[in-house]
């Protein structure tokens, strides 16, 4: 954790490598692992019911804690016939909002959220997990709140104290079969806020809007890059003939979309993060409920006096703050006129 790396890979045939601050890095390039030695590595990381998953379906996710020095989220799986694995890591306090980009007025408004769907989106790598622990903790430290809050994570990456409210933390596999059983026993425990880890599929999402519907406060992620990615995403799932009743129901409970990618500092130094901020109001609404999702970026374009931002406008802001690259940051954009902002200064 010295080299400052996000992840550690272990794979056959390829020296342990590091992930840091968006490039690879091998300890030791001099040295390939062999099978057997990532074979070693990898299982020395699994428990006898972890082991026994990972030989019953060839692929494993779990958290580990090592010594009270680091946490980490793995990915053990099966290539090739060898064995590898993927370590991210998780620290082991969570971190203040302002540490990771997060606003002060963007963090208190969501708190004031009092029912409906939040979302954080990006891909892989994104953060996401790290924005919606920042924001549950404060939830979890802000006098008054004292909230009955239910995460379902696979696997549980940050631990939480109960503090301000009551944490219940389950995890797929060991406190709960899936994802959907999770969130069907959440509106029997008396959530007043359920996390859940990612909506995966089409059952999760279905009870993750009943559960919005009902006056809970859902938070969850999907690996979409925008808003307006994100909702055609959860409507897609559905079949066609179900798409309108759907529409209906997400311009009802949706309440927040927030999309992120982390960007090499220029500095070299770490990485930051660009956001896409929409709170959903009338016009957004409207436009969910009529199929014109097409023409929500203009209504967040419009909307900065309401706390709504572009990922472009994002990118551009980091970029004029000489916070990131133009090489960084130019394939980011969506709208080619913000990239023409950059390449002529």
């Amino acid at each position: 954790m010295r080299r400052q790396a996000s992840d550690i890979l272990i794979s056959a045939g390829s020296p342990v490598t590091f992930h840091i601050h968006g490039r690879l890095e091998a300890m030791d390039a001099r040295h390939r692992l062999t099978p057997a030695e990532s074979r070693e590595l990898a299982f020395s990381l699994l428990g006898p019911e972890h082991r026994q998953r990972f030989e019953r379906d060839l692929d494993g996710d779990m958290s580990l804690e090592l010594f009270d020095v680091a946490r980490f989220r793995a990915n053990v799986f099966q290539q090739r016939g060898s064995v590898s694995a993927v370590l991210r890591h998780v620290p082991l306090e969570i971190p203040h909002f302002s540490t990771v980009g997060l606003q002060e007025s963007l963090v208190k408004r969501m708190l004031n959220i009092p029912n409906g769907l939040i979302l954080v989106t990006g891909p892989t790598g994104a953060g996401k997990s790290t924005t919606l622990a920042c924001l549950l903790e404060y939830m979890n430290t802000v006098d008054g709140y004292a909230k009955h809050i239910v995460t379902i994570e696979d696997p549980i990456e940050f631990r939480m104290k109960s503090k301000k409210c009551v944490i219940d933390q389950r995890e797929v596999g060991t406190d709960v079969h899936d994802y959907a059983t999770g969130l069907r026993s959440a509106l029997r425990q008396m959530a007043h806020v359920i996390f859940v880890g990612e909506m995966r599929d089409r059952a999760t999402i279905e009870i993750a809007l009943t559960a919005a519907e009902t006056g809970n406060v859902v938070i969850s992620t999907l690996a979409t890059q925008s808003a307006a990615k994100t909702i055609n995403r959860i409507i897609d799932v559905f079949p066609i003939q179900d798409q309108e009743e759907v529409r209906t129901r997400l311009a009802l409970t949706l309440r927040c979309v927030i999309s992120q990618v982390l960007l090499r500092r220029r500095d070299g130094q770490g990485r930051v993060a660009a956001r896409e901020v929409l709170f959903v109001n009338s016009p957004v609404s409207n436009q969910i409920r009529e199929g014109k999702v097409h023409m929500i970026n203009n209504v967040i374009s419009s909307s900065s006096s309401e706390g709504m931002c572009l990922l472009d406008d994002s990118l551009l802001r980091l970029y004029r703050e000489g916070q990131v690259d133009a090489a960084t940051v130019l394939p980011r954009f969506m709208d080619p006129e913000k990239a023409r902002q950059v390449v002529q200064g």
